[in-house]
């Protein structure tokens, strides 16, 4: 493990690899190993592959750059993500430029069933953060994650406000973990590393460059369901979030406010070139994605688990209640009951209409 992780940190350290053609590369070699013990010869008889990457990779040096790198996270307690594995998050797998590898600290699944990334202006009015705090006080009832980049304004709003309710946040940064930017928002980024977590896709030692926000608004947008843009003027990264959203096929929300109001005007637009759908607060966001309906249908599950259901009934059903599709052999070896017990189980679990039974032999809450 620890030698492929010193290949998955080094193709990002490749000059003029992006993600993209990274992992193209990754694919047409088979395996990250296998990039860096291919021949010169073949390495560029592969589309897209530069001489100079190609010489990066045979000469190695960046693997001694990577090996550096993992001391760093080790001694701190990070953890690598590589696209391919299964902690990394999994809607933003399924963005083109996704990153390669993430960095993360905190104490979260990333992958939970609703995830949200609430945006805004760095310089918010007093009814934005009001706005904000009555959102997330809304949205608690759904145990969702809530995404955003932990800059100024309604950015550490909606992660404090996340951690006020009882919610799970998330920073996305956009440098690496060896630092903070703002240093301001210090004190709220270490109760996150308890309440959610901080992550990146730069290694440390990268600054908070301009260059470098974009970047990570591709990621707040990529692993989210859905973006809500509380207050923004008529240019902004919030705005760049939202488009980046849209364009991933994301679910874009935005609260409206006055033609003339400046911190309205990013919001108005967007909801008027129909980039974003206009909700008042976070009950119309939750009945858009439905939400609502899902969250009355586990509290009744939840509420019957101990009067309409037996024990082994209740231990399939607390096995799949996070909303995901888990394998017959996931569920069998979780609540520890045989194969064919488990197999009798979920078919009578089908036929009470509370769980349904998927392609590939996978099983989710109904």
């Amino acid at each position: 493990m620890h030698s492929d992780l010193i290949y998955q940190i080094a193709i990002t350290l490749v000059p003029d690899i992006g993600h993209i053609s990274g992992k193209k590369l990754i694919q047409h070699i088979g395996s990250i190993n296998g990039v860096f013990n291919e021949s010169r010869k073949n390495l560029l008889l592969i589309p897209g592959i530069s001489r100079r990457m190609v010489d990066s990779i045979i000469n190695q040096k960046v693997l001694s750059q990577a090996e550096k790198e993992i001391k760093f996270i080790e001694k701190n307690n990070i953890k690598p993500l590589f696209f391919m594995d299964q902690a990394y998050p999994n809607r933003l797998k399924h963005c083109v430029d996704g990153p390669i590898m993430l960095y993360f600290k905190g104490d979260t699944n990333l992958n939970v069933s609703k995830v949200v990334s609430i945006v805004g202006t760095r310089t918010p009015s007093e009814h934005g953060k009001s706005q904000c705090q009555k959102l997330i006080q809304e949205l608690a009832s759904t145990d969702v994650l809530v995404i955003s980049g932990l800059a100024y304004g309604i950015d550490v709003c909606s992660h404090r406000a996340a951690m006020d309710y009882g919610l799970k946040t998330v920073g996305v940064l956009g440098h690496g973990l060896d630092r903070l930017y703002p240093a301001q928002n210090r004190k709220t980024a270490d109760k996150m590393l308890e309440n959610g977590g901080l992550l990146t896709e730069f290694l440390p030692g990268t600054l908070p460059d301009r260059t470098n926000f974009p970047m990570r608004n591709r990621i707040v947008a990529g692993m989210s369901d859905a973006t809500i843009v509380v207050e923004s003027k008529a240019s902004g990264g919030s705005l760049i979030t939202a488009k980046l959203a849209f364009d991933y096929n994301r679910d874009v929300m935005a609260i409206p406010g006055r033609p003339d109001d400046e911190l309205s005007r990013g919001c108005n637009n967007l909801i008027k070139n129909n980039i974003a759908q206009l909700i008042n607060n976070g009950k119309d966001f939750m009945r858009m994605l439905n939400w609502e309906e899902q969250a009355i249908k586990e509290r009744q599950v939840q509420k019957a688990l101990f009067v309409d259901f037996t024990k082994d009934e209740q231990q399939i059903i607390e096995v799949i209640m996070d909303s995901k599709a888990h394998s017959i052999d996931e569920i069998s070896l979780s609540s520890k009951t045989t194969i064919s017990k488990t197999a009798a189980l979920l078919l009578g679990l089908e036929f009470k209409g509370v769980i349904k039974s998927l392609p590939g032999k996978l099983y989710r809450i109904a």
